[in-house]
């Protein structure tokens, strides 16, 4: 083992050590988790859904340190079972299964580990699916499509004593780690505020016309939980991000995640008081983005904390000084700006006292990502699993980042802000509430 290998898988295991939140993962100690799987025992990989974050898991499953097999590359698109295969066979010496139907992947016994990286409205119930199948689960963000599935998957993961981490990477940055630990012991004093913000140039998207099932593709099985409809152009392949809400949940659900689960884990909250949005549809009026492209979330919280998330897909303008994302807490005695590559600590003056550059190669906003955050993210996965870890993002605190998104895409839909009931969840707002759950496929509704 190389030197830098050693040094990263120290600061990995010491990370995992140090920032889970609350103890063990889902309030199981190490050594139960030892008692499901040996500490050094072999443990077989299925990866569902072979999109663009596809390139994020090359590294983590091959690596040496890792000792797991990967058994199933399972997507819905021939093409893309078959790209998959033809990329990993850089990276291993052996051949994965490869499999169109995830429930066949979950029915075998020698899978103990499912990453889910499908679209959004198979997050929840694919990893539902995978835990009543007895598979611990990686589940990308958003790791759930609404709040009923947000406190699903987290009642299903204790039901089972399954390891369940979000693909929020950034939990397992060690400069994000470190300026997060420095915030908590003060050093910008007491931190009130943070803005989280994404920016990118995403062009025009087709309008949506009905169209031929493109050769490959099983589109009753992408459609899975979702309600039965005819095919329209483009739609599998990433656009249903913006076609309306029947798969996606917007560019909040599709990035804002990442960004505001760091800013509300900068000022140690949990749920918000209140939540008010300014968004709508501010470039390409005549294209087939069908919800809002430009977003302005404001969520207020207990001890008259506050965060912002300005989300613009289609507008590049760096606002902020520092590129495409990142998060700015706000302290009484001064401010941090992170992202995820390094962060700025600046005095009450606004005078640069440290700059840390963290080394990491994590994608921004580029499609796909993957880096060392993610191969980060995911040995802390496997470690936990071993019992020789505790997760950086277990999804009973992972889903309190995420009921953020869905409250700001409910704000968004029903056209005003509401209250909410911080310890329970519950939104003060009759329109709202209709918006908990969704309309699922007769048969596929998940449950726990």
């Amino acid at each position: 083992m190389s030197a830098n290998r050693r040094d990263f898988l120290k600061k990995v295991t010491a990370g995992a050590a140090g920032v889970a939140v609350g103890g063990s993962a889902l309030g199981m100690s190490a050594k139960s988790y030892g008692r499901i799987i040996g500490a050094n025992e072999r443990m077989g990989v299925a990866v569902v859904g072979l999109g663009r974050r596809l390139g994020a898991y090359y590294k983590p499953i091959a690596m040496k340190e890792s000792n797991v097999e990967l058994l199933y590359l399972c997507d819905v698109m021939k093409s893309q079972r078959e790209r998959a295969a033809k990329n990993f066979s850089k990276h291993i010496d052996y051949q994965a299964k490869l499999e169109n139907d995830i429930r066949k992947v979950i029915d075998d016994k020698n899978v103990d580990i499912i990453f889910n990286a499908t679209p959004d409205h198979w997050h929840t119930p694919g990893a539902v699916m995978a835990m009543k199948g007895g598979k611990h689960v990686y589940l990308e963000k958003p790791c759930s499509h609404n709040m009923m599935e947000n406190e699903l998957v987290v009642a299903v993961a204790k039901k089972y004593n399954k390891v369940v981490q979000m693909g929020n990477q950034q939990r397992s940055s060690g400069h994000t780690q470190e300026i997060i630990k420095e915030i908590h012991n003060g050093t910008i004093g007491v931190p009130y505020r943070a803005v989280a913000f994404y920016v990118n140039k995403r062009g025009e998207v087709p309008v949506q016309k009905s169209a031929p099932v493109p050769e490959g593709l099983d589109w009753d099985l992408f459609q899975g939980p979702a309600p039965r409809r005819d095919y329209t152009i483009e739609t599998w392949d990433y656009n249903w991000h913006w076609y309306g809400w029947a798969y996606g949940t917007g560019e909040t659900g599709n990035n804002a995640t990442h960004e505001l689960d760091v800013a509300r884990w900068a000022l140690q909250v949990n749920l918000p008081q209140h939540v008010n949005v300014e968004a709508g549809k501010r470039h390409f009026f005549d294209d087939g983005w069908e919800m809002y492209d430009s977003m302005y979330a404001t969520f207020k919280f207990e001890g008259d904390k506050e965060i912002n998330w300005d989300g613009r897909s289609r507008s590049g303008q760096d606002t902020y000084g520092h590129g495409g994302r990142g998060t700015i807490i706000h302290g009484s005695e001064g401010t941090v700006f992170v992202d995820r590559e390094k962060y700025i600590l600046y005095d009450r003056g606004g005078k640069v006292v440290k700059e840390v550059k963290g080394g990491a190669n994590e994608a921004g906003t580029a499609l796909g990502g993957g880096g060392d955050m993610t191969t980060a993210h995911v040995y802390n996965f496997f470690e936990t699993i071993r019992g020789k870890a505790k997760l950086n993002a277990p999804i009973d605190d992972a889903t309190i980042s995420q009921a953020m998104v869905h409250y700001s895409n409910v704000a968004y839909r029903i056209g005003r802000g509401f209250d909410i009931d911080d310890k329970k969840g519950i939104m003060y707002d009759r329109d709202a509430m209709k918006l908990w759950g969704r309309d699922y496929e007769t048969g596929w509704e998940p449950t726990l």
